[in-house]
């Protein structure tokens, strides 16, 4: 039983460190900085049009995903939105800077989304708003990584193949 509990409460700390790091990047886009004329700016810079449309799913995805995986609520859903959002970032802003963080790589990006990835597969736990609504992890094992993964990949695909438009560098003579 203690052992139990001790999984329980390390899900609850993974859960609570990916969440609402996720979460907070969401609100950084809303309130800080530049806000969302700033990130809709940025966004059109990398090829993500229209700019104000993709700043505001963002933010918003962030911040729902991330509250939703820390609190446990219907827990491959949210990591869908782990997955969608990191392929996106790492797709179109990362991916030219190869895999390691210190040079602006994915790195990061697939830590996040492969751990949601695992918090669905296993189930958030018994602190959960998904154990406290259905007394066990709702969709953890096999169906929790399929809902999270396939969920997540078409999402993000489907958004890079519809709205990104990759800048067009122009290579100047001197």
């Amino acid at each position: 039983m203690t052992q139990a509990y001790a999984v329980d409460t390390g899900l609850l700390i993974l859960r609570l460190c990916l969440g609402i790091t996720l979460a907070l990047h969401g609100f950084n886009k809303f309130f800080g900085g530049g806000r969302i004329p700033g990130t809709a700016r940025w966004f059109e810079s990398i090829g993500m049009k229209p700019g104000t449309f993709h700043a505001r799913i963002a933010a918003t995805t962030e911040v729902s995903a991330g509250l939703g995986l820390a609190a446990g609520l219907l827990t491959p859903i949210p990591a869908a939105g782990f997955v969608a959002l990191m392929l996106v970032a790492a797709w179109t802003v990362h991916r030219p800077n190869g895999f390691f963080i210190v040079k602006e790589g994915w790195e990061y990006n697939l830590v996040l989304a492969l751990s949601a990835v695992a918090v669905a597969t296993v189930g958030a736990g018994r602190f959960s708003l998904d154990f406290a609504i259905f007394g066990h992890d709702w969709c953890a094992g096999w169906t929790g990584l399929l809902i999270s993964v396939v969920l997540g990949l078409g999402g993000g695909i489907g958004q890079l193949v519809i709205f990104y438009r990759p800048p067009v560098r122009s290579s100047q003579a001197d």
